[in-house]
């Protein structure tokens, strides 16, 4: 069975130095989607790029990475989504957030649980 819907993108640019409270910023965006419900998250490690800083940074072999860059991607509901940014306000991100809609096709063998954004409805 193949379902498209209209969604929105949740894409968080971090560096994997970026820390809240002794700990990656990145594990903690994780677990709070996780814990509002949203249908899932990736992370997903550059190994070069540059931001408002202009700096680049970039994996060498003979040195440890340096604040490499990440993306936090989160697909879900308009609705959830939306709700979900007030959830980041307090992590001080010094990065940029962009949500943008996109448009889903997702395969099942069989019909989905209704219970899910991407249910027939």
């Amino acid at each position: 069975m193949k379902i498209t819907k209209r969604a929105l993108r949740l894409s968080i640019f971090l560096g994997d130095g970026d820390i809240w409270h002794h700990k990656p910023t990145y594990v903690e965006i994780v677990h709070r989607a996780h814990k509002a419900g949203l249908a899932g998250a990736s992370v997903l490690r550059g190994f070069e790029g540059y931001g408002v800083s202009s700096r680049i940074h970039t994996q060498h072999v003979f040195r440890l990475s340096e604040h490499l860059p990440l993306l936090v991607l989160i697909v879900d509901s308009e609705e959830k989504i939306r709700a979900f940014l007030s959830e980041l306000d307090d992590l001080e991100i010094s990065g940029l957030i962009v949500v943008d809609e996109v448009e889903t096709i997702r395969y099942t063998e069989s019909a989905p649980k209704q219970s899910h954004w991407w249910s027939v409805s």
